[in-house]
């Protein structure tokens, strides 16, 4: 995978709103508080409101073609997640991020744009988007900076561990609901031998196994060697009482490859950026998922 240079002090940073629209309050916070450290650019219109979307397809369309084309942007960064970003992707050309590499910076309906990247072999960052930055939290705000700033920089996430074994592969991943999107629109595809992080919020158990349900018999998750399981947040047992965490070790379990669970992102209190596309560690016997200089 193309992995995008390391931000430096000054560099131009554009927001888009590709999916929902969000608190104005804590965009401003964030922006307030990311333009100490880069340029950022934006335009007026991502405030425009369209219903549950930022806006009309076309105006969050353009915004983007127009973010990845630009040969002077560092990094591109979602201002929240929602829903809305698969509705034009397929429109999108993201060939400007191997001519000119910038990282694509967000999480939650922002996975499509990291599944989009990654099949151009462009690494991404699965990160708070701008609201995320907006809640003041020193660690979120420093380890996101970090991330973008020094990327391979030695950091170990640990959870439970839910099947035995270590594997090193290339780190894919996102919003599990989104993911079951993208292989309805026929855009699914990992890279052989992966390990594949998901994440979710909101949704009970059942959908939650219909979902794993889906991605496992359409063959997709034949190249998965591994899989980072992070928060779950609000996922209910439903009236069947079953958790969710009871589905994960049923699927994944009869995989049998390496899995943690339970590892510190998503929508939960803590979102740590994880470098989609970037070669990482996964060692289930001892639920640590290892990124940058920390890979062996």
């Amino acid at each position: 995978m193309l992995t995008p240079p390391a931000l430096r002090p000054g560099s131009n940073i554009h927001i888009i709103a590709p999916s929902g629209p969000f608190d104005r309050a804590l965009f401003w916070r964030a922006a307030g508080w990311l333009s100490k450290h880069h340029r950022l650019l934006f335009d007026r219109s991502i405030f425009e409101r369209n219903g549950f979307l930022a806006g009309s397809d076309e105006r969050r369309r353009v915004e983007l073609q127009q973010a990845i084309d630009n040969p002077e942007i560092g990094a591109i960064v979602a201002a929240r997640g929602g829903w809305g970003a698969a509705r034009f992707v397929t429109s999108i050309d993201f060939s400007g991020l191997i001519s000119h590499p910038k990282w694509i910076v967000g999480f939650s309906d922002p996975t499509v744009l990291h599944v989009r990247a990654w099949q151009f072999g462009v690494a991404s960052l699965h990160a708070h988007n701008m609201v995320g930055l907006g809640r003041g939290e020193k660690y979120a705000r420093d380890t996101w900076l970090q991330a973008l700033e020094i990327p391979d920089k030695a950091r170990v996430l640990r959870g439970h561990s839910l099947s035995a074994g270590k594997h090193n592969g290339v780190l894919v991943g996102g919003n599990l609901s989104v993911l079951f999107s993208c292989l309805a629109m026929g855009i699914l595809h990992f890279p052989d031998n992966c390990i594949l992080a998901i994440e979710d919020v909101a949704e009970s158990s059942y959908r939650i196994d219909r979902m794993l349900n889906a991605l496992l018999a359409s063959g997709v998750m034949d190249r998965v060697a591994a899989f980072a399981l992070g928060q779950f947040v609000d996922c209910d047992a439903g009236r069947h009482g079953v958790p969710v965490s009871e589905v994960l070790k049923d699927h994944i379990g009869r995989i049998g490859v390496p899995a943690v669970m339970n590892l510190p992102f998503g929508h939960g209190r803590v979102n740590e950026p994880l470098p989609l596309g970037a070669q990482v560690t996964l060692d289930g016997t001892l639920g640590e998922l290892r990124l940058g200089q920390s890979v062996d």
